[in-house]
């Protein structure tokens, strides 16, 4: 029986749009968003809007269903860890087949917009995606390698190659471009932010890199992957889907990156850890930004 049908439905409905990870979607939407615009030449028609704006929809359906069942699976662990502990499934708020029937009813109709709305290949990514994050790394990966985020970075890495497929019914090496400098990106990302909360990690019993290998290993190997990160992101204007302008701001944001990594190697602390991790946030959202502003004007 459901606990918690006599609660306000708002209250619930609230509940269940915060398993959905609303922050973690903004950046999905936002990166398959960019996968669409690099995709289309130039100004983009009126059908073409409307075309991506349903596509958006449909990825953030199922994206949100496989942050609910990542919640589901993970809801004894992020009782343990402060960062997740607030999180309605942790602290009991919401019923486990609520929380199943809800991810599966966004599933299915993220999974009808995109086949019958968008395209097929569309479909089939986006739910290959689902199962990635929500079968692979959150269930199999996670728990068990501390390689689990490299691995299943796979997944995260792939909203630009949903959009440019959704848009052209296809996949090309410039989607698989973005989603090289993604796959890059979320290892150092979330070394970061694991190694200030490698206490959490260790009371939850998650293999993670800190935890295994001791935080100056896990500090070589952030500085290591922002040094390829960093050629990565200069493949764009190599393979030419982008000019001058976004090679200056990718330089600029990597070496920055790498100049944080470089210091949390040599000199730990938990507050440039905070900081590595914040500024990866910034270096992939300002990157692509730059990436589209540089797509319409040049």
């Amino acid at each position: 029986m459901l606990t918690i049908i006599s609660r306000n439905p708002l209250i619930v409905l609230g509940q269940l749009y915060a398993l959905t990870k609303p922050r973690v979607l903004q950046l999905i939407v936002f990166c398959a968003l960019v996968g669409m615009v690099m995709a289309v030449p130039g100004i983009p028609t009126f059908n073409e809007i409307q075309h991506a704006i349903l596509a958006c929809v449909g990825i953030w359906l199922v994206a949100g269903a496989a942050a609910a069942i990542n919640c589901l699976v993970e809801k004894e662990i992020d009782a343990k860890m402060k960062r997740t502990s607030w999180r309605p499934t942790a602290q009991g708020q919401v019923d486990s087949l609520l929380t199943l029937f809800f991810s599966s009813a966004l599933c299915a109709a993220g999974s009808a917009l995109l086949y019958f709305w968008i395209n097929p290949l569309t479909m089939w990514l986006t739910l290959g995606t689902f199962f990635g994050y929500a079968v692979i790394y959150t269930v199999i990966l996670k728990p068990l390698t501390p390689q689990n985020i490299v691995i299943g970075g796979s997944s995260g890495a792939m909203p630009p190659v949903l959009g440019w497929a959704a848009m052209t019914n296809q996949v090309g090496p410039e989607p698989l471009l973005l989603f090289l400098i993604i796959f890059l990106w979320t290892p150092p990302h979330f070394w970061a932010l694991a190694l200030y909360r490698v206490e959490e990690y260790r009371k939850s019993g998650l293999p993670m890199l800190p935890v295994t290998h001791g935080i100056n290993f896990t500090c070589l190997q952030i500085f290591l992957y922002t040094l390829i990160l960093l050629a990565a992101c200069l493949m764009p204007f190599v393979y030419g889907m982008s000019s001058w302008l976004y090679l200056l701001v990718a330089l600029a944001l990597s070496l920055v990156f790498v100049l944080h990594a470089f210091k949390l190697w040599r000199q730990y602390s938990d507050e440039r850890a905070r900081q590595t991790f914040k500024f990866s946030l910034v270096h992939l959202s300002v990157l692509f930004a730059a990436m589209l502003v540089d797509h319409y004007l040049f």
